[in-house]
């Protein structure tokens, strides 16, 4: 059953039902509790603080409101504001309660309709958001448990640690176009074995320069490094003694790019542990082995899927999670005029990023993939542009991951071709 539709909330509100409508805050939070008719049962906003002595006060104070108004069910709203409703949702859920979500642009837009005012205070915004539970504009938030918590914060962590690892190449991209430019012509990557070792030792090329070919070649050769010899270090030094760069704070310049480097290490085994361990978790979840055996599909799209989604069987169909992932389609028509459809971007923005990475991959990697790819922008009717396409291929593979994920079948490129090609069968 698709419990996510409007009419379907709005059934779940009967006259057993009691709305409580919750201002979320950092330390302290507001309630107001009404019926389905939006009658109120309080005179004045319950304040408790984010603590455990707090939340057992509002959960018996629910629970005496409940009791003397006869109502047998409570809906808790609230506005996610940031991280702050993470424990009061959890303790809610712990329970037997659902917590539901309202939108933050709605609360905005709707808080002038009983005074025409747009002031926002403590006692307002509980009633506006209970309000809008009543018409059933709210959503149910996902809170995950057991191993798909555990494959969330992993995961989060890993996205962390890599913005961590581009923000620290980029302070070291920097430190070279300021301080030794020609090294790009030496090394094109930043991270060569050889070039780190000499610029451990050597940083500036001033230092470079008084090594001299002789002495950054034995640098390598005491490290029995191979693949490196005299023809580099000649390149090297020649670079460094024709070097336009910086000669300004030595000492300060020599002291960043040690930092820079160091938290590089540190920063590449530490992502390199947290995908082991998302490697040992992703073991727990059923048939997701047979997702990392498609071509192009590896446990960074995997992993940062399942992260994203957690238990795949609370959606009834794909159609749920492309909404999910803000891939849901939005038409721009009005009258006779048809616009250019183009995906909603409401959703988990990292799922989204997931799902396009995952559709270059495959495209890349893949032939299946590659010749739908390629269908979809030639196709007589309806043809799609290149950056459409890739979206078009992320949808596809939304539709293969709840398959296998749901019903434990292998993948099959032979059924994914036949979408392009039953058309020309029928057409024969």
């Amino acid at each position: 059953m698709n419990y996510n539709t409007q009419n379907a909330k709005i059934a779940s509100i009967t006259e057993k039902t009691l709305i409580v409508g919750i201002d979320v805050g950092s330390e302290t939070h507001f309630a107001r509790a009404f019926d389905w008719r939006n009658f109120e049962y309080t005179r004045k906003p319950l304040k408790f603080s984010n603590t455990e002595a707090g939340f057992l006060a509002f959960k018996e104070w629910m629970e005496d409101i409940a009791k003397k108004h006869g109502k047998a069910a409570v809906i808790p709203g609230m506005e996610p504001t940031g991280h702050y409703w993470f424990a009061l949702g959890k303790f809610l859920q712990d329970n037997g309660m659902k917590p539901v979500h309202v939108n933050p642009h709605h609360v905005k837009k709707s808080k002038e309709l009983d005074d025409n005012n747009p002031n926002k205070n403590d006692r307002k915004d509980p009633k506006t958001i209970a309000a809008l539970v009543n018409e059933g504009r709210f959503s149910y938030p996902y809170i995950p448990t057991g191993v798909y918590a555990e494959i969330r914060s992993l995961s989060n962590l890993r996205f962390q640690t890599q913005e961590e690892i581009t923000r620290i190449k980029n302070r070291i991209a920097r430190w070279f176009a300021i301080y030794f430019p020609e090294y790009k012509d030496v090394y094109g990557d930043l991270k060569a074995v050889s070039g780190r070792m000499v610029l451990k030792v050597a940083s500036l090329p001033e230092d470079i320069r008084k090594l001299g070919v002789e002495g950054v070649n034995q640098i390598w050769r005491d490290a029995k490094l191979r693949g490196v010899g005299m023809k580099r270090a000649r390149k090297l030094v020649s670079a460094a003694e024709h070097s336009v760069g910086s000669k300004e704070a030595p000492e300060a310049a020599r002291m960043e790019l040690k930092n820079l480097l160091n938290d590089m290490d540190v920063y590449a085994s530490r992502l390199e542990e947290l995908l082991q361990s998302l490697e040992e978790k992703m073991k727990e979840i059923p048939h997701v082995d047979k997702l990392m055996e498609i071509k192009g599909i590896g446990l960074v799209t995997v992993s940062g899927f399942m992260a994203e989604v957690g238990d795949i069987g609370r959606f009834d169909n794909p159609k749920q999670l492309q909404k999910l992932a803000g891939y849901a389609i939005v038409a721009n028509d009005s009258g006779k005029h048809t616009g250019e459809s183009r995906i909603s971007y409401r959703g988990r923005k990292r799922l989204r990023y997931v799902l396009y990475e995952a559709a270059i991959s495959a495209v890349g990697k893949n032939a299946e993939f590659r010749e739908i790819h390629e269908y979809y922008q030639t196709r007589k009717k309806n043809p799609l542009k290149k950056m459409q396409s890739v979206v078009a291929v992320a949808c596809k593979l939304i539709r293969i991951f709840y398959v296998i994920l749901t019903k434990g079948v292998d993948y099959d490129g032979s059924k994914l071709l036949g979408d392009i090609r039953r058309p020309q069968v029928q057409a024969a």
